[in-house]
């Protein structure tokens, strides 16, 4: 019985240790693993962060130092106006020199907004209708106003060149005379050039698959391939640049690119001071989670080695506490030397099973008879030989369902929460019949009469721990005023 007290107490310890270990290490590893995404989310929002300042700082340049530029380009849109006075048809036009002269690109769009003339033979036929149709409508409210106007920094569809361009309609409103000057090559452009810092970043973040700035038209700002900024090659990137720019707010897109999952994240940025639609574009940062994903795997590694090692330590310390400790619990509710419940284990056990109030509660009380002649003609090693040989006996005939307990001596008790009296009766009488075969030789060859005396009480609902033990102890008495080595159940009347 001691060892399987200190294997169940072992068990539990063992269980509850590693309980809370793996409680305290799930709790560890979310934390790690929360990290770890607050680490990725972090290094997304500097990208994030480090281009829309290099794009803010370009616009602000821009505004504050554009204004001669500006002025310039009103100018000459007042001089192509004279001209076009002067000479209406613009085949008599000598573009190139034009170009020359204002070391301008000069564009004629007529009143469908289509290139018609131009000093950059490419982008003739240009028709703003089919690419950019809000542009071509805010281009029609200004052929309608009448007056010079001036972007900020955009693109031009054919060279890809990022440039300044202004607009300024005909009298007559039949054409729009637009202007356009190359920034790349200015003093602003290469101290806050925004492409350096796209190229840095995508060095700088193994994460970074590339980053690129669209205008609203969805075309890439610094672009020099043609067809490498059409979005509208991908439904899902289109569309998710679409919302971004129309929502404001940041939207994602997933997509495989070479066997891997990419994430295309497109944040929307306006100017402080918008001029038309140049100074509303999308960032797109298309990143994967390679780094993420090897980081969570290697914690995921690390978490399963340390918790084999808190199993390993938490079942050795258990195993070592057990040992120390099941002992003296054991004890505490168990008889030493039979290994049998005690009387506090016994008095607990009743108070257990009376509070339930189910069942029919019965206390079986044995004594053993002559029990004092064995230690006083053979010694207290032989009387501890038959204490242990009865307490066996018992537990034998109780079964595994009901509890014996050894109250001290030679006295012993079994409970029997829930027995019909006639089965009571049955197991008295296999107990005396055992007993007896039990104790032949010592009766033969000592001529020690060894039997046992029974006392049996039924709890009632009144009855309490020391009214049912008095009953059981009042019927066993009974038992031996009436020559011994029999039962007797208590009854009212006894």
């Amino acid at each position: 019985m001691k060892k399987n007290f200190r294997l169940q107490l072992t068990l539990i310890m063992i269980a509850f240790s590693i309980f809370i270990s793996l409680v305290v290490a799930l709790i560890n590893q979310e934390k790690i693993r929360n990290k770890l995404f607050d680490e990725h989310e972090l290094k997304l929002s500097m990208i994030e962060d480090n281009i829309l300042s290099s794009l803010n700082s370009i616009d602000k340049a821009y505004m504050l130092f554009d204004k001669d530029m500006a002025k310039t380009m009103e100018e000459n849109s007042k001089e192509l106006i004279s001209l076009y006075e002067k000479k209406p048809d613009f085949d008599k036009w000598d573009f190139n020199s034009l170009k020359e002269k204002y070391k301008m690109d000069v564009y004629i769009l007529d009143n469908r907004n289509v290139v018609v003339y131009s000093s950059e033979k490419d982008d003739i036929g240009l028709d703003f209708r089919a690419c950019c149709a809000n542009f071509s409508n805010l281009l029609n409210q200004r052929r309608h106003g009448g007056t010079f106007t001036h972007d900020g920094m955009d693109i031009a569809q054919s060279s890809r060149e990022i440039k300044k361009f202004s607009y300024m309609p005909t009298p007559d409103r039949k054409y729009m005379i637009e202007l356009g000057v190359s920034l790349e090559d200015g003093e602003i452009f290469k101290h806050f050039n925004f492409l350096q810092v796209e190229k840095e970043l995508e060095e700088r973040f193994s994460m970074v698959e590339s980053i690129k700035v669209y205008n609203s038209g969805g075309f890439i700002l610094g672009s020099s391939k043609k067809g490498e900024d059409d979005l509208r090659n991908s439904t899902d990137k289109w569309e998710t640049f679409r919302k971004a720019l129309k929502s404001g707010k940041t939207k994602e897109t997933e997509q495989e690119m070479n066997g891997r999952k990419v994430t295309y994240h497109y944040v929307p940025y306006k100017a402080e001071e918008q001029r038309g639609y140049s100074t509303s574009r999308v960032v797109e940062i298309a990143y994967n989670k390679d780094d993420l994903n090897d980081a969570l795997n290697q914690s995921l590694r690390e978490f399963f080695i340390q918790l084999f090692v808190i199993f390993i330590a938490a079942i050795i310390i258990s195993l070592i506490i057990a040992r120390q400790v099941a002992r003296p619990m054991y004890l505490a509710f168990h008889d030493p030397l039979t290994g049998l419940n005690n009387r506090a284990s016994f008095e607990e056990l009743v108070k257990e099973y009376q509070g339930k109030k189910k069942g029919n509660l019965a206390l079986m009380m044995i004594d053993l008879d002559n029990f004092k002649m064995v230690n006083d003609s053979l010694g207290h090693t032989e009387g501890d030989n038959m204490l242990k040989a009865a307490a066996h006996e018992i537990l034998v005939t109780a079964g595994k369902e009901n509890h014996a307990a050894r109250l001290g001596g030679d006295e012993f008790v079994v409970i029997y929460p829930d027995i019909k009296e006639e089965e009571l009766k049955k197991a008295a009488s296999e107990l005396i019949e055992r007993m007896r075969r039990r104790f032949r030789d010592i009766r033969e060859t000592n001529h020690i009469d060894i039997t046992i005396s029974v006392g049996i009480a039924m709890a009632n609902d009144e009855d309490d721990v020391e009214s049912l033990y008095d009953k059981a102890d009042r019927a066993l008495y009974e038992s031996k005023g009436n020559g011994k080595n029999q039962y007797n159940i208590y009854k009212m009347s006894s």
